[in-house]
């Protein structure tokens, strides 16, 4: 962005002189519109750019002014600051309304927080010679061109309008239009000749003389009137924003007299209660501008009054029943009384033939001219919103002739180029219109035209090769048709559209394949010259000497998919094809796979989704699924971006899956993926392996659990009562054993689980009965019965002795419930003040201690007091000593209750005969 450092000094350049009094009539760009006052409109708030000099395009090193100026209604203030902008660009901000520019651009201003104006477009310009006009130009103004070369350079200059010479210019180089209208609009430029040898031509500038204003409507308020009531009637229409000071003058009329004229826009009248059988009278306003003239008239309006229309008459001109085909008659519908608008409908016998409005006064018609099918019965009707009439219907007869007619061809010849335009005309001499013409080429239709037996038809084609022949055409009027001579015509010329064909090894275009482009023109001239395109880039070109068309090669890529075209020319005129779609198909590439769970894992009646995707390749692309190599489905991706398949888990759905990806250039298959399906573990089975039927403390029991499903590895424990007693994993399946060694405490219910890490699962209980007793099983009742008979004295006589004591101490038997169990004393106990005892031997007959089992028992007492407590443990004291020690099995007897005592442990029997088994 550049700005000339004295951008703020006065512009001072000499200009020419024949525009420099016209130079502040072209000054002022509108603003934007509000609202209409009194038939025009108010400038907003926008402000508004000037130029001086006025011109858009200017010299490079030439300077324009440009003046920001307030609205009428901008807020006035002390002190302003103008900001400038170039583009969206701040150029300055100052506290001037001016500066000058020396750069191309769109400028803006802007005045506090006012919005921005308007852009004004700036070009300047390096070239030799520029035409210059006004920015916009409207209906009546006076403009001026400027065409103006560079200092020291002298030019001869001609303006030109469409491309055709208008005028050479005066010395001024200007041209004037006094009073702009519609008949200058067009594109304009100016040439000049520098000597010796060069042309020059100046830039294009295009006028487009805008409409002033538009022609004004005429409305009334309320409509339909009531008679002796006012109305209002306003004459609307509006001025451009570039126009807004303009000041309009208003006229309004009443069936041709002026009613009032000046700058109001409004009228107020009174409709006369009495009208009688007069239809209302016709209205109708006009705006004009003072200097200079623009003058526009308002369509005539009727004020519709409350007066429902009578019933039309329909009346024929010329009268009479009967007419000659070829002449014309007109309808005449014309109701009495009516309020206006009354709309009148044509009718020949129930067929619509048109509508036309008129005052109540006048009536309307239509004309036709007549054929034969025009006779039968005619009405009308008319409505004025207050109910339809119909009128009386009306016969009419139609009556024919046509003479053969000639033919004509302009331009005259019997050669002609090939896509130069010949007119054919024919004309019948005689005949009732409407005639019906028809052109033939040879014996082929061309078109038809209907027009009045004085004038004829004409019809216009563009001439090919093929339109040498002989021409004629036909007249008709209904009545057999007439054919005229014959017109010879040979037609010469250029090359026609081409046709191209795109040949492909395959049905289909592959990336790689050799694709031929044949480009033909069936009709022109050689030698031709043929181009080929793609999407508008050329691709290449090929001369066809003697006719016939041309091939081009290309070897595709996925860059080739688009439209091809090309072109014929002999010189006469280029003639392009119609373009033809080629997609070229890419190969699908080796899909990806990707297996989607709802978790980490893949577990049994979970959904997967298997997604497969072809990062390359033309849709559509069929997509295949493998589970090893067992198809699962398939899945049709119609435009790209790739295709699932949902799959419900089962244990068999371990493995490895892929898929495959064709879109008919051959499958591709993609890497395959392996799956794992996690099984949850079953209810496990808990299963107590033991020696025997029965178990006894010492026995080693197996705890085997195993859940009969479940992915590996599998994690087993094991409980007794809820205790966990251990655990054990299966790494591979299969359950789990835990051995136990047993004692009195494991009695109970036994239970395992299985946990694979998707919820344990617990087996039903076992229950397990742990016997009291060790040792042997068999001997068990004989040996006690033999110990018993051996031992049986001395226990009797410990008894007694026991009891005696007891008696004696004052105290009762140890199995008196009335002891309580924290009476006990677990120190050994005391002798004191015990009588001397008589030492009793033990009796060991029948005793086996080598060989024999040992029958335990205890004998229990509960203290009940000091004093008695001495001869009670005297007396267990002194069982204790005739009777024999533990043996190491007594290890293994149930716990006895801590507040007892034992008096004895042990009873030995008797060895078992030779002949009896340990384990019965």
């Amino acid at each position: 962005m550049r700005y000339h450092k004295h951008s703020f000094r006065r512009y001072t350049h000499t200009f020419p002189k024949p525009w420099a009094g016209q130079v502040f009539m072209l000054l002022w760009v509108s603003v934007l519109v509000l609202g209409p006052v009194s038939g025009q409109f108010a400038a907003t708030s926008k402000p508004v750019i000037s130029l001086h000099p006025p011109w858009t395009i200017i010299f490079k090193g030439e300077a324009v002014t440009l003046t920001c100026h307030e609205s009428h209604f901008h807020a006035a203030e002390d002190k302003k600051w103008y900001r400038w902008y170039l583009g969206t660009e701040i150029l300055r901000e100052i506290p001037g309304n001016t500066i000058q520019v020396y750069d191309s651009g769109e400028y803006r201003c802007q005045i506090h927080n006012s919005p921005l104006s308007d852009g004004v477009s700036l070009t300047f310009s390096s070239a030799k010679l520029i035409l210059q006009a006004p920015r916009s130009v409207f209906e009546g103004d006076s403009v001026t061109l400027m065409c103006r070369t560079k200092r020291n350079v002298t030019l001869t200059r001609t303006l030109y309008k469409n491309n055709k010479a208008l005028m050479g210019l005066d010395k001024n180089f200007s041209f004037h239009i006094k009073h702009s209208s519609l008949k200058d609009n067009g594109e304009y430029r100016c040439t000049g000749f520098e000597a010796p040898c060069c042309s020059v031509s100046s830039n294009t500038i295009k006028i487009q003389v805008q409409e002033l204003f538009p022609r004004p409507v005429l409305r009334a308020h309320p409509s339909p009137a009531t008679p002796g009531y006012p109305v209002s009637l306003t004459c609307e229409t509006q001025l451009p924003p570039q126009k807004s000071d303009v000041q309009l003058q208003f006229g309004f009329f009443r069936d041709g007299q002026c009613l009032v004229s000046g700058s109001e826009n409004l009228l107020k009248i009174s409709i006369p209660s009495i009208m009688g059988s007069k239809d209302p009278p016709y209205y109708w306003c006009e705006a004009w501008t003072v200097t200079p003239s623009v003058h526009k008239e308002s369509q005539k309006l009727q004020i519709p009054l409350q007066i429902p229309v009578s019933r039309p008459v329909l009346t024929v001109s010329p009268p009479g029943a009967h007419a000659v085909e070829g002449h014309m008659v007109t309808l005449h519908c014309q109701a009495q009384r009516g309020s206006p608008r009354i709309v009148y409908q044509f009718y020949h016998g129930d067929v619509p033939l048109g509508r036309s409005s008129a005052p109540s006064e006048g009536g309307a018609s239509f004309s036709l001219t007549l054929t034969a099918e025009h006779s039968g019965t005619y009405s009308c009707t008319a409505d004025n919103g207050l109910g339809v009439q119909r009128s009386q219907p009306v016969v009419l007869s139609v009556t024919v002739p046509v003479s053969r007619p000639v033919l004509t061809v302009s331009p005259p010849g019997a050669r002609v180029v090939e896509g130069h335009m010949v007119t054919l005309h024919c004309q019948a001499q005689r005949g009732s219109p409407r005639i019906v013409y028809q052109f033939y080429h040879g014996d082929v239709p061309l078109g038809r035209s209907s027009a009045p037996s004085e004038g004829g038809a004409s019809f216009s084609l563009t001439l090919t090769a093929e339109r040498s022949g002989t021409y004629s055409c036909t007249a008709d009027n209904g009545f057999s048709p007439q054919r005229s001579n014959a017109k010879s015509l040979s037609v010469t010329v250029p090359a026609s559209r081409p046709v191209l064909i795109l040949r492909t090894p395959g049905t289909r275009a592959v990336v790689g394949d050799v694709m031929e482009l044949r480009c033909e023109a069936h009709r022109g001239s050689p030698p031709i010259l043929y181009r080929f395109y793609h999407e508008n880039v050329i691709l290449g070109s090929n001369w066809a000497p003697s006719g016939g068309g041309v091939s081009f090669s290309l070897s595709l890529t996925a860059e080739h998919s688009g439209n091809y075209a090309c072109e014929a020319d002999n010189g006469l005129g280029v003639q392009r094809s119609e373009a033809a779609s080629l997609s070229v198909t890419v190969p699908a590439s080796h899909p990806v796979l990707t297996l989607k769970a709802p978790r980490t894992r893949a577990v049994v009646g979970d959904m997967m989704e298997l997604r497969c995707e072809a990062q390359r390749g033309s849709p559509p692309i069929l997509y295949q699924f493998y589970h090893e190599d067992v198809i699962l489905g398939n899945t049709l991706d119609p435009s790209g971006g790739g295709a699932s398949f949902n799959l419900s888990l089962t244990a068999e759905h371990s493995g490895n899956y892929s898929c495959e990806a064709d879109n008919g250039l051959g499958p591709q298959r993609s890497k395959a993926v392996p799956l794992s399906v996690t099984v949850p573990a079953s209810r496990p089975v808990l299963t107590l392996r033991a020696p025997g039927a029965q178990v006894f403390p010492g026995d080693t029991v197996e705890l085997r659990c195993e859940a009969q499903r479940g992915s590996p590895p599998i994690l087993y424990r094991f409980y007794h009562e809820d205790v966990t007693l251990g655990s054990s994993s299966a790494p591979s399946g299969g359950g789990a054993s835990f051995s136990l060694s047993l004692t009195a405490e494991h009695s109970g219910n036994y239970s395992c689980e299985a946990d694979n890490g998707l919820g344990p699962q617990r087996s039903k209980a076992v229950p397990l009965s742990v016997s009291g007793l060790t040792g042997s099983r068999s001997g068990l009742v004989a040996g006690v019965a033999g110990g018993l008979l051996t031992v049986m004295g001395l226990v009797v006589v410990a008894l007694l002795l026991y009891c005696r004591l007891l008696r004696r101490a004052g105290g009762r038997m140890t199995s008196d419930p009335s002891r309580s169990p924290s009476d006990s004393d677990p120190q050994e106990p005391t002798y004191y003040n015990v009588p001397g005892w008589v030492e009793l031997q033990p009796v060991y007959s029948n005793v086996n201690p080598k060989g024999g089992d040992v029958v335990y028992s205890e004998v229990r007492t509960i203290q009940q007091g000091n004093r008695r407590a001495v001869a009670s443990n005297s007396a267990l004291r002194l069982l204790r000593t005739y009777l024999p020690s533990r043996s190491p099995a007594a290890s293994r007897q149930p716990s006895r209750p801590q507040s007892s005592s034992v008096i004895y442990s042990q009873v030995k029997v008797a060895s078992l005969p030779a002949s009896v088994s340990p384990r019965s």
